[in-house]
């Protein structure tokens, strides 16, 4: 949070969980207190968040300084009216009849939300009889178990009897390779770029009323064309490589990728380096079923004597594979609202994305030409000196060097 600034979100978080489910005195002690911390504007804030009067934050304001009452008491004697619940005793039942035709979510679940106003449920519980305002409403929606929430990405629909076993087998593999100090990276493809002076989603710092002006069409410019950044992630040194492709997104392309890795990165950091674990994706240019993907693997073990470990997240997780939310994400927030004018420019700005975690990530262009549609032959595919594990063997693979007399040419 910014200097200056009310955390909103962290009051709104606050009052959900602590502070919604006071005793009148507590609430205006937590409302209070919560406007003090915040400072200037703090009483309006909270009053927004809360639906508490600002007559009342203000007199918690003068509890906070006050002498405390007696046990049990919530009030100063004579103080205020009574709440409606305690005069109203289907208030809250009628509002839970009202809203449940409305409510979003699992039933079993301990936190509901509503999709209706707090104006129209409380003309809806005035037509029941009852003097209930939107405020009133608002403060009563907390003690149902009532919020208001947003959507969230988080069903994938169906997926693999084995999925979660298969998370538990990587998690086992990659801790027994760190363990013995030898690398683990996390690769992907991050997603094809625009090159050109195109707009870039999110915002960023500029003078008042200039925007950045970019072109209207998102239509590739034919000399500049798209860029294509793959992504090496070391799991265990919080770094990573990427390689900005200039033509297609191949498992040769992929393979390569991991070799400048190791060239620019991973030999100097695992001098002793004789194994490699890889996670992966199970589709794309290096997916599971990619023949290319274990040819161009076969490649880089017997050129570097190493052997491969290689595991594939189940289909359709591939956002628990640690590129994506340790290297990705963050390159993304770092060019955010900035047009990719030139290949340079999109290396300059992965190489200079870092987090307070300590990320550092280094970049290249690679402008070599890689074929879409190389065919790997079933001859090919024999020669390959790969070992299927016993759990899911098409999922999680050893690549062990051939012997010079059993490679082609």
């Amino acid at each position: 949070m910014a200097v200056g600034m009310i955390d909103l979100q962290g009051i709104r978080l606050r009052w959900e969980l602590v502070g919604s489910k006071l005793n009148e005195r507590g609430q205006r002690l937590f409302a209070g207190a919560e406007a003090r911390a915040a400072g200037w504007g703090g009483k309006t804030a909270v009053a927004a968040i809360t639906g508490l009067a600002l007559s009342t934050i203000g007199h918690g304001l003068n509890e906070l300084d006050g002498p405390p009452l007696a046990a049990g008491q919530v009030r100063r004697s004579g103080a205020g009216r009574r709440p409606l619940t305690s005069t109203d005793a289907t208030l809250l039942e009628d509002l839970r009849h009202i809203i449940e035709p409305a409510t979003l979510g699992s039933p079993v679940r301990p936190l509901l939300w509503v999709s209706k106003s707090y104006e129209k449920l409380s003309v809806a519980l005035r037509r029941l009889g009852h003097k209930a305002s939107a405020s009133t409403v608002r403060r009563l929606l907390p003690r149902l178990g009532f919020s208001r929430q947003s959507n969230r990405k988080a069903d994938e629909g169906s997926h693999h009897a084995d999925r979660d076993a298969q998370f538990e087998h990587i998690n086992t593999k990659v801790l027994a390779a760190q363990a013995a100090g030898q690398p683990v990276i996390s690769v992907d493809t991050k997603k094809k770029e625009l090159v050109g002076n195109f707009r870039n989603a999110g915002s960023d710092w500029r003078p008042k009323g200039s925007p950045q002006r970019v072109n209207v069409h998102d239509f590739a410019d034919k000399d500049l064309g798209k860029a294509v950044p793959y992504g090496v992630y070391d799991v265990s040194a919080n770094e990573g490589w990427v390689s900005v492709g200039i033509t297609s997104d191949t498992a040769e392309f992929a393979v390569q990728s991991i070799r400048r890795w190791r060239d620019a990165m991973g030999r100097e950091r695992y001098p002793d380096m004789r194994e490699l674990t890889i996670t992966a994706d199970c589709g794309g240019s290096n997916g599971a079923r990619v023949r290319l993907w274990k040819l161009e693997l076969q490649k880089l073990a017997d050129e570097t004597g190493l052997i491969l470990h290689v595991h594939h997240y189940p289909p359709g997780t591939s956002k628990w594979n640690k590129i994506e939310h340790r290297l990705f994400c963050h390159i993304t927030q770092n060019w955010r609202a900035r047009p990719l004018l030139d290949r340079m420019t999109i290396v300059e700005l992965i190489a200079a994305t870092t987090t307070a975690s300590g990320l550092k990530v280094a970049c290249a262009l690679d402008t070599r030409t890689y074929e879409k549609g190389k065919k790997v032959s079933e001859t090919e595919m024999k020669m390959l000196n790969i070992t299927g594990d016993s759990f899911h063997p098409e999922w999680n693979y050893t690549i062990r060097p051939r012997p010079v007399s059993n490679r082609s040419s």
